[in-house]
């Protein structure tokens, strides 16, 4: 007789930070929302998640300033999978945060794509990407592609994904200022305000990218929003990044996270230990561009 299979008591999730390649503002949707043209890169810098069967709703995230409430996107990740698959369960979620809060970096983002994609192996509920993706849409813009991950054109709101081939070998050296995150309704806000003279090439870079040419992606680099993201640093940081041989370096998202792209990775560490040297108040990573969104990586 064959053993029964028992079911999972535990699985544990990877989820990886994003980076802006490009980001641009094309206008308003008919919603309100600014309409966005980007290129989009998951890199290996990893949200860890432990989600447990419960009978009710727990979720912690130790050692972070982030509160463990209702409004965190995890609970209402949860809260959306379960309302959704109609399961009477809960799970007991622990969030071991590492992408800097508010730094552009889709952190947030992570956490609610890790607990859809943890709840979906821990209960064995099957659902398609497509649904997950659905299910992501409603809780953040960039839940959809936290879930998908690789590199993708994406436009709409951030909800509307276009995946490319892998992003031609590089590692990013990142830098999350000290000074504090940015709002990205106050960035927006002031982009209404001031505008932007930077409109980055977003079908160049794609371009690029399938043609393996690395030199062409960074070339087609830029952010729309760094002008008016109000993170102070970010001229510095920019040009310090290029002072260490960056082929481009630019800020990810609304802020305040810049990165450069450094061609091996030997350059790239050697670029983030100067800046820690430089700035030991700053949070720096080095990461290299990553395949997928997040994924599960352990179960029990």
């Amino acid at each position: 007789m064959p053993r029964p299979v028992l079911p999972l008591r535990e699985v544990t999730v990877l989820a990886p930070a994003k980076l802006n390649l490009s980001l641009d503002v094309t206008g308003r949707m008919p919603n309100g929302y600014h309409a966005l043209d980007m290129v989009m890169q998951t890199v290996g810098l990893y949200e860890r998640l432990v989600l447990r069967r419960s009978a009710g709703l727990h979720l912690r995230l130790p050692g972070s300033r982030v509160f463990a409430g209702e409004n965190n996107t995890a609970w209402k990740a949860a809260v959306s999978f379960l309302r959704y698959t109609g399961l009477l369960a809960g799970a007991d979620i622990t969030v071991y945060k590492e992408v800097p809060v508010r730094a552009g970096m889709a952190g947030g983002s992570a956490d609610a794509a890790g607990v859809l994609a943890g709840l979906n192996e821990l209960y064995g509920a099957r659902l398609s990407m497509s649904e997950l993706c659905a299910l992501g849409a409603q809780l953040g813009a960039d839940v959809p592609f936290a879930l998908l991950g690789g590199t993708c054109r994406v436009s709409g709101v951030g909800d509307v994904l276009k995946p490319l081939p892998p992003c031609p070998a590089c590692w990013f050296c990142i830098v999350m200022p000290a000074g504090g995150g940015v709002s990205t309704p106050e960035a927006f806000a002031r982009y209404d305000t001031l505008g932007s003279s930077l409109h980055p090439d977003c079908a160049a870079q794609e371009a690029a990218i399938r043609a393996g040419d690395l030199a062409g992606l960074c070339a087609a680099a830029g952010n729309a929003l760094e002008e008016c993201s109000g993170a102070s640093e970010t001229p510095a940081l920019k040009a310090r990044l290029r002072q260490l041989g960056a082929a481009a370096s630019l800020m990810t998202g609304s802020g305040a996270a810049v990165y450069g792209v450094f061609e091996t990775e030997a350059a790239a560490r050697a670029a983030a230990e100067t800046l820690s040297r430089e700035k030991p108040e700053a949070q720096v990573f080095c990461a290299p561009p990553v395949r997928g969104g997040a994924r599960v990586a352990g179960r029990r």
